[in-house]
């Protein structure tokens, strides 16, 4: 049974509007003013600790897990180091868009334009990435739908899994920092790459301070509220809330409530560092269980209690919104961060790795019924009776979720990526679908490729009929083709002229988040990064894969091929020609024809 205080911040997260705030932003461009002529990585690392130095402090009605990005509990922020253009071209709308409004105020926008987006002019990755793109890769790949990779280059990269089994929650980030001053001994700065690496090492020291810092402020405010709460029982929990920030996340967690909370503020350090897309929990239950077990046998938890804290959990990453552009919006619509929580499955040793905490995860997903976290479950030929079960009782709820997904696939996938056989086996999805492991550097979300756009320029010689412009190369007129095998021809050209463009704009996205917008935060959390003393952007990770390119609109480029194969070239109840004057004509007037094309079987081969 749901407890009260989880519904209740359950209908205010149904009920809420997303809103932006501007503060992070603030702080963050203030921060840079005064750190003009230092490092990027410097530079990014001092506006993080000042970020977490200086952003309020909210803790909200009820909570058992603190840690806001914003003065709003479903909140979005602004990153203008990446992209402030498409912000200020669109803000005046963002009640209004179709696809994932936001609430922002006349105020707030007038704040923006006057104190934040100046000086970021010149100055952010977009603004680059569109200044170093070539002109006809900017023609196909630039807010055209045909292309798109602009969540690479007006966005984070994201797609990250913290390492908590063996950083994390190992070392605490008062750990992280002892390291990182080892290390930085142990270099001669007469070695240029030494000299970078101190620089790395200096990056995470500061902002593993900044995290500690914001994790005090978060004690300091509970006790505060603790003096002033009347009622007994909400004094106590803040009390509680007040010492587990004093201890974590500088110091690795000693019970289930303290690693839970250091999880959650991981994640916020994450959000605030660059608002990314698939900032992954992992595999949640299996870092997790060790720490439950140990309460219950101490008498120290209840499995409600443990229930509840999970569900609340749940309630927070549902409450940070992905602030994105409406084209990103058109692609990933939902307000979707992609935090992938993975479940069940085996262990590194290959045993079945399904225990109580799986459970709390699936039942936190019914209950709270929050499109977060992006809950997956790994299924194996020897998984429990219960928790097949349980699976497909949360399946029948029709909430979406879980995503399942066979265990030996992934793990197969992994191996033939070139991963160790114990860390294949240790997998946990990234993003929406992606086998990932969290020692991984990824760009697997790279760029999306329309297929039908391919397919649309072969037959209109190149032109979109949205727009009427030339978007991909010279093409004879469809209506002279005389075979099946011409059409196919002219729309792998076509294809291929995209998937050109398409490595163009990812390869310059690419080099310039290694120029501008390295990731100290978010690397402190990877094992080799540190180890190596390398950033995530420099391939800091044991392994590194991508970029990957997505294609969408398969289905229906295959089915369309098929209808001018059948009804074309192998009936001859059509001509090209007719085909053609339908596409221009939207199919008006031509109602049999598409009854026809209708009726063609979408498994008819090629």
């Amino acid at each position: 049974m749901i407890t009260e205080r989880i519904e209740s911040t359950r209908q205010n997260y149904i009920n809420s509007k997303p809103a932006i705030s501007y503060e992070r932003a603030r702080i963050w461009t203030e921060s840079h003013k005064k750190t003009e002529g230092q490092s990027i990585a410097i530079r990014r690392a001092k506006a993080f600790r000042d970020t977490c130095e200086q952003l309020n402090i909210n803790i909200f009605d009820g909570e058992l897990i603190v840690g806001a990005i914003g003065e709003f509990r479903k909140c979005g922020i602004l990153t203008p180091e990446f992209s402030w253009t498409w912000v200020d071209r669109e803000m005046d709308n963002f009640d209004k868009r179709v696809q994932d409004p936001y609430i922002m105020t006349d105020e707030q926008r007038a704040y923006v334009r006057k104190n934040i987006f100046p000086y970021w002019e010149g100055k952010s990755l977009e603004e680059a990435f569109l200044s170093r793109l070539p002109e006809d890769t900017a023609k196909v790949a630039v807010d055209t739908g045909f292309v798109d990779n602009d969540s690479k280059w007006r966005q984070a990269v994201g797609e990250i899994t913290p390492d908590y089994q063996d950083v994390l929650f190992k070392k605490g980030f008062g750990g992280i920092i002892k390291e990182a001053e080892e290390n930085i001994d142990n270099l001669s700065i007469t070695s240029a790459e030494d000299m970078e690496k101190k620089e790395f090492y200096e990056s995470i020291i500061i902002t593993s301070e900044g995290i500690i810092t914001f994790a005090n402020r978060y004690a300091a405010k509970a006790r505060e509220m603790a003096d002033v709460e009347t009622d007994s029982a909400r004094r106590n929990e803040l009390l509680i809330i007040g010492e587990i920030c004093d201890v974590v996340p500088k110091n690795p967690p000693g019970t289930f409530y303290e690693a839970i909370q250091f999880m959650w503020f991981t994640q916020v350090g994450g959000i605030i560092s660059e608002n990314p897309l698939a900032l992954n929990p992992g595999r949640f239950d299996q870092y997790m269980y060790p720490y439950y077990k140990a309460d219950l046998e101490k008498g120290f938890i209840t499995k409600e209690k443990a229930q509840e804290l999970v569900d609340s959990l749940w309630l927070k990453l549902s409450e940070w919104v992905w602030t994105i552009s409406a084209n990103t919006a058109d692609f990933f619509a939902g307000y979707n961060q992609f935090q992938n929580l993975t479940v069940g499955g085996k262990t590194r040793e290959g045993k079945d790795a399904t225990n109580d905490v799986t459970y709390f995860c699936l039942n936190a997903t019914e209950r709270v019924k929050a499109h977060q976290p992006g809950l997956s479950v790994r299924v194996h030929q020897d998984c429990p009776s219960e928790f097949l079960d349980s699976v497909t009782h949360l399946v029948s709820k029709g909430t979406g979720f879980p995503a399942i997904h066979s265990d030996s696939a992934g793990y197969q996938m992994l191996i033939n990526a070139g991963y160790d056989p114990e860390d294949a086996r240790d997998w946990n999805n990234c993003g929406c679908v992606v086998p990932h492991f969290r020692k991984t550097g990824e760009w697997t979300s790279a760029v999306n490729i329309n297929f039908t756009a391919a397919l649309e320029f072969a037959l209109n010689k190149g032109k979109s009929r949205i727009s009427g412009d030339k978007i991909g190369l010279d093409e004879k007129n469809p209506e002279s083709f005389v075979s099946y095998e011409e059409v196919e021809e002219a729309f792998y050209k076509q294809f291929d002229n995209l998937i050109e463009h398409s490595i163009i704009a990812t390869l310059v996205a690419q080099r310039l988040h290694k120029e501008m917008v390295p990731r100290p935060f978010l690397s402190s959390c990877i094992e080799d990064c540190m180890t190596k003393g390398k950033d995530l952007v420099d391939a800091g990770a044991k392994y590194n894969l991508g970029p990957v390119l997505t294609g969408i609109g398969l289905a229906v480029t295959t089915n369309s091929l098929a209808v001018i194969k059948k009804l074309v070239f192998d009936d001859g109840v059509t001509t090209m020609e007719t085909i053609v004057k339908a596409l221009d004509a939207n199919w008006e007037g031509y109602d049999e024809l598409r009854q026809l094309a209708l009726n063609v079987p979408n498994t008819e081969m090629i």
